[in-house]
């Protein structure tokens, strides 16, 4: 039975769900952000805005590689796409190509999304892990167990990376095409819309095909886990038939005898010569 006292350390352990989201703070919305600010807010060329922005995923990707030997995928991705950010701001041209220019960075996301799926690190789990687990131990707890011995579980979690890298290229696509088949005055507000239906697409599909299910796995584990014993409970159990097989066996010995006519306990009552058990002699 939990006391106070042990529902009091619970509650102290438990951790701010917004911690889970630090990654996806500083990899992604910290550059995207501080790239608007610099460029709108202060007044800054696009150049040197997405240069600075680039300052916090270059650091955290070097940072992955050198500390934890690992490559920061997400603030990988958000340096590439500054990197292509900063080349398409020199092209220039007729208003068309300039309209089909700005699907470049929802190309270089949506491309970067297929190749961390491909090589088994989908980056957006970054975001997705969060928000199914919401900062509690115990689920990001089942998620771990999950991420290595259920197949169906990583499925979903690539799954949801995939319907997001799909939607990002399929929108560039669209839109390039939208660019020079579309009237320019008509595509300058199109582009906007476009991207927003597939934003929405991908919210939808990625929920019913990727996050509803792992929010259902994560549940049936957590409701697993809560109903296996713990190892105290599973030592008395044991401990407790022990005890009733062995009452049980006295019980059964102490009726063959009084049925016998041997007193319990007697030397009569053990192995008689002729193979007979709980036999007197005669």
């Amino acid at each position: 039975m939990n006391g106070p006292a042990e529902k009091a350390t619970t509650t102290h352990k438990r951790v701010n769900p917004l911690e889970g989201l630090k990654p996806l703070v500083l990899d992604a919305a910290v550059p995207i952000s501080s790239y608007y600010l610099l460029n709108k807010g202060f007044g800054m060329s696009t150049v040197a805005a997405l240069g600075w922005s680039s300052v916090v995923p270059a650091l955290r990707t070097v940072w992955s590689v050198l500390r934890e030997r690992s490559l920061n995928a997400l603030a990988a991705l958000i340096l590439v796409v500054n990197v292509v950010g900063v080349l398409l701001a020199s092209v220039t041209g007729d208003p068309r190509l300039m309209l089909a220019k700005d699907s470049g960075v929802s190309s270089a996301i949506g491309i970067g999304v297929l190749v961390s799926v491909a090589m088994g690190r989908p980056v957006m789990t970054a975001g997705l892990k969060p928000w199914i687990t919401k900062g509690e131990p115990q689920r990001t707890a089942a998620w771990e167990r999950l991420a290595a011995s259920e197949p169906r579980f990583v499925r979903a979690e690539r799954r949801f990376s995939l319907v997001w890298g799909i939607a990002l290229l399929a929108e560039c696509l669209v839109r390039i095409v939208g660019a020079y088949t579309v009237p320019v005055d008509t595509m300058v507000w199109l582009g906007t819309v476009i991207l927003v239906v597939a934003v929405v697409l991908a919210m939808v599909v990625s929920g019913q095909l990727a996050i509803g299910p792992m929010e259902k796995m994560v549940e049936c584990e957590l409701e697993t886990t809560r109903q296996e014993p713990s190892p105290a409970t599973y030592d008395a159990y044991n401990t407790r038939n022990a005890h009733n097989m062995y009452n049980a066996h006295n019980t059964y010995n102490a009726h063959n005898a009084y049925n016998a006519g041997v007193p319990e306990g007697s030397c009569e009552s053990a192995e008689a010569p002729n193979g007979t058990f709980g036999t007197p002699y005669h």
